[in-house]
């Protein structure tokens, strides 16, 4: 019984990673610089069955984890953060790279680097919505170098609360940022993972 439910599940898994694979393949496009293009699905319009697909991937992953929050950062590491929040029944919450007008409280922060847009933003989050006894799932859409992830990572050590893992969409695991959270110990889940732009077309581990 059990190893024939762990056949089942790996037909599952592979089964969410190949449709994912398969959508960079038809819709990705290779730009100069490492960088891929995913914004006809991904991080500009939003595929909502391909959002649920990815949600349902991360809730499975990390059912045993009693996760209570999910933490992301704006903008494109909503659309899989919500779903994987609704999946899970817990809350969402998104640091922001521009301070609101609203958010006058006390705040939770951390510096980001961005190697696309060449910038540093500092995110927030507001300290009411990110509890010591929280148990957190940070999910994002890309990781590359990992400054993202490891500056979601600083917020929740300000606020001592529990990370229990990592989700990505996209690793590029050609680039140093799965290393380096893997090294910290960081359980790292990333669906898709891109070995190579080799001849501006997308080459995965996988393969």
């Amino acid at each position: 019984m059990l190893l024939q439910l762990y056949g089942i599940e790996e037909f599952r898994r592979k089964n969410s990673v190949k449709f994912l694979e398969k959508r960079i393949r038809e819709d990705g496009l290779v730009l100069p610089g490492n960088v891929l293009k995913v914004n006809s699905f991904l991080n500009h319009q939003i595929d909502p069955e391909l959002m649920n697909t990815i949600g349902q991937e991360f809730a499975h992953l990390f059912r045993d984890n009693h996760i209570t929050r999910i933490l992301t950062v704006e903008s494109s590491g909503i659309a899989p953060a919500i779903m994987t929040g609704l999946a899970l029944h817990v809350p969402v919450l998104f640091a922001r790279k521009t301070k609101s007008s609203t958010m006058n409280t006390s705040l939770f922060t951390a510096d980001v680097y961005s190697y696309t847009k060449k910038v540093t933003n500092t995110i927030s989050v507001d300290q009411k919505f990110l509890l010591q006894t929280d148990n957190v799932l940070v999910i994002d859409d890309f990781l590359a170098n990992g400054q993202a992830v490891s500056g979601l990572l600083e917020i929740c050590k300000q606020a001592d609360a529990h990370v229990e893992g990592v989700g990505i969409v996209v690793e590029k695991a050609f680039q140093n940022g799965g290393q380096l959270l893997r090294d910290q110990g960081v359980r790292l889940e990333s669906l898709a993972r891109i070995s190579s732009f080799a001849n501006d077309k997308v080459h995965f581990v996988s393969e």
